[in-house]
């Protein structure tokens, strides 16, 4: 194979910002890249991820900060001089090119002969699994056909870096799994670094080597995909994490990190992540880790319980009116009064109040 990405050591962002106006968009990014790496920018709307890909990209230039490819500051090039693979939301193809022509458009920009754009074109072709599929138009594609002729075309050029803009946020489920995968092979064939923006949780987990939660503008915290499942650094990491359960609760004792609290009118015990809290605490707690046990701290009664496939997503009412979200192996009934208990080493507790 000769298409792969060109070579650098690492790319780094150095205290980005951007303001529009009175809004700080971005406000001190810092990050580095490694070249093969995965990094997935992850965060609710708003939060500054596509305005920290479109400075990167160069459709935006920064209010402040810089960035650097190696030794080569970047951040003043033009976008096209930058060199970089672009996939966006839209796949943003021609309508009126034939899938091959879109694939070579950039080539073609670059001034590249016809028989070396034809070679790479039909690689890249291969790469994404579309050869037979070189002489059709975008319109005559499905979504997914028309998003791999989008990473074909990004991927040709042999970029360092390739950034996506929530690609698969226009695919069905089913499309969406399928092309998780395919972005992860392709990215591991190529040996470019990948910077992807997504606002899910399950995409960002499955495919990033890195991910980096982002908030207000600002980055919360940059860990590998177990450590952000595992350990948030912060209550608001948690709940976009996953942790639906995010509880103000009151300090009742315990030592080093080990902390008991009082949450639906019930001790439970959990890790204290960062510091220790003293009197006000957050509790933080994922709905599958919270299940029904016979001797569970927590009463609760049962509102809902939707069934998943393996079990049951309930949501219940403690006796001091605290909404719970928990799991269930077996049926429960609304109504039903249920004790719930969890793992200590899954009970995450912050300092400070809810």
């Amino acid at each position: 194979m000769s298409i792969a990405g060109r070579d650098f050591r690492e790319l780094r962002l150095e205290d980005l910002s951007r303001s529009f106006g009175a809004l700080n968009a971005l406000k001190g990014v810092s990050l580095t890249v490694k070249r093969g790496e995965f990094i997935a920018l992850l965060g609710p709307s708003g939060c500054g991820k596509s305005t920290a890909l479109n400075c990167l990209a160069g459709l935006l230039t920064l209010t402040g900060g810089s960035i650097w490819l190696d030794k080569t500051r970047i951040d003043r090039l033009k976008p096209e001089e930058r060199g970089f693979g672009m996939v966006f939301q839209n796949y943003a193809l021609f309508p009126h090119m034939s899938v091959r022509r879109n694939i070579g458009f950039g080539l073609a920009m670059q001034g590249k002969s016809k028989d070396e754009i034809a070679r790479k074109v039909e690689e890249a072709l291969s790469i994404v699994r579309l050869g037979q599929h070189g002489d059709k138009l975008p319109g005559q594609l499905s979504g997914g056909q028309q998003q791999r002729v989008a990473i074909a075309r990004a991927i040709v050029i042999e970029p360092p870096l390739v950034l996506m803009d929530e690609p698969l946020s226009n695919l069905d489920a089913k499309l969406r799994l399928e092309m998780r995968a395919e972005i992860r092979r392709i990215h591991d064939l190529i040996g470019s670094a990948t910077i992807y923006v997504t606002h899910d949780q399950e995409e960002a987990l499955s495919l990033a080597d890195r991910i980096v939660v982002m908030r207000d503008g600002a980055v919360r915290q940059v860990g590998t995909p177990t450590e952000l499942y595992a350990r948030p650094a912060h209550a608001d990491v948690a709940e976009f994490m996953g942790y639906r359960n995010v509880l103000s609760a009151r300090v009742l004792g315990g030592s080093g990190s080990d902390v008991q609290v009082s949450v639906g009118g019930a001790a439970l015990k959990g890790i204290a992540i960062e510091q220790r809290p003293d009197e006000q605490a957050i509790v933080a707690v994922r709905p599958d880790d919270l299940k029904p046990a016979n001797d569970g701290p927590v009463a609760a009664t049962v509102e809902s319980a939707q069934y998943h496939g393996r079990e049951f997503y309930c949501s219940g009412r403690a006796s001091d009116g605290t909404e719970l979200y928990f799991c269930s192996a077996l049926p429960v009934q609304k109504g039903e009064m249920v004790r719930l208990a969890a793992d200590p080493a899954r009970v995450l507790i912050y300092a400070g109040a809810s």
